[in-house]
């Protein structure tokens, strides 16, 4: 008797750590078009197991730590997020049998609060009209306070956050595109994604034209990035090695990711409508100057991270 025939599927994982990447590289088909000779594409994080860009960076400082012995059992990771690492390092613990301890904004979106402490993450809260800077200060204090029972793998200055995006979202774009990107656009919020990426694709992607996207204003709505100008610089920022940053209003940051919603199929957050923006601009000045090619933009995550429940929807009757 024949043994049964079955289709092969996804390989199985030994962790859900191990599915970090290799996410989709998205064309825009509307956005963009009346541009002759420009692709945009979009990378899409929210594919991630956590639902951000942040798992990769995250991945890589939790591996580092244990294999180097500042992380392991007995020691409580924390960090200061402004949500998405902090899912990120979330789940990530709780895949690694670690205990996490997260400090935020107390006005962070309510659902990146339920995600992490659904994973078991303990969180803290710090000022609301102090932002990030607010949460990387209660972070350090809390550190200082217990060395001991804390690792702190201090995402704005871990050299392994650009480095999981030089060695991981760069070698991803150029494969996906034969090393032909004309340009790379993303968002500033520690900085990794776009200074590791643009670092990667710099000898990926011979010509290649890098940029950082932050809020035009110092009070903004564009959850997840910085306004450097305003803001306690990440050691990780180089802006020297990119060819400019592009302010964003917060307005245009919403309007764009509504437009990526109802033209694209992709209901992504503010931060995205953002990095879209930017990367349209570029692309408008490449076609300006009679230039084709390829602009890659990154998509860090989804709508659903800024949804408030209606009062409502919290109540449910059988």
């Amino acid at each position: 008797m024949n043994a049964p025939r079955f289709r092969h599927g996804a390989a199985p994982v030994a962790s859900l750590a191990r599915l970090v990447g290799a996410t989709p590289l998205v064309r825009l088909r509307r956005i963009g078009a009346e541009l002759p000779g420009i692709r945009l594409y979009a990378k899409c994080e929210f594919m991630n197991p956590g639902g951000s860009v942040k798992d990769r960076a995250a991945l890589r400082m939790v591996e580092a730590a244990l294999g180097d012995g500042r992380l392991g059992p007995g020691r409580t990771l924390v960090d200061s997020t402004s949500g998405n690492t902090g899912v990120a390092y979330a789940w990530l613990c709780a895949a690694l049998g670690l205990r996490c301890a997260l400090v935020m904004p107390r006005n962070v979106s309510a659902a990146r609060k339920r995600i992490a402490a659904a994973y078991g993450a303990e969180l803290v809260f710090s000022d609301s009209l102090e932002g990030s800077d607010g949460a990387i200060r209660k972070a350090r204090e809390l550190v200082a306070a217990e060395p001991e029972r804390f690792f702190y793998p201090d995402q704005y200055a871990n050299p392994e956050n650009p480095r999981a995006h030089e060695l991981g979202t760069a070698v991803e774009i150029a494969e996906a595109l034969d090393g032909m990107v004309a340009a790379f656009v993303a968002g500033i919020g520690t900085s990794g994604t776009v200074m590791g990426t643009s670092r990667g694709l710099r000898r990926l992607a011979p010509g290649v034209r890098c940029f950082a996207v932050e809020p035009e204003e110092p009070l903004h709505g564009l959850e997840g990035l910085k306004h450097m100008g305003s803001s306690i610089v990440p050691p990780i920022w180089a802006p020297e090695e990119l060819d400019g940053v592009l302010p964003v209003a917060t307005a245009d940051g919403r309007a764009t990711a509504e437009r990526l919603g109802r033209e694209e199929g992709l209901r992504v957050g503010h931060s995205s409508g953002a990095a879209v923006e930017g990367a349209l601009r570029v692309a408008r000045e490449l076609a300006a100057a009679g230039q084709t090619g390829n602009v890659v933009t990154v998509l860090p995550d989804r709508a659903d991270r800024y949804f408030e429940p209606r009062r409502w929807d919290r109540r449910i009757a059988w």
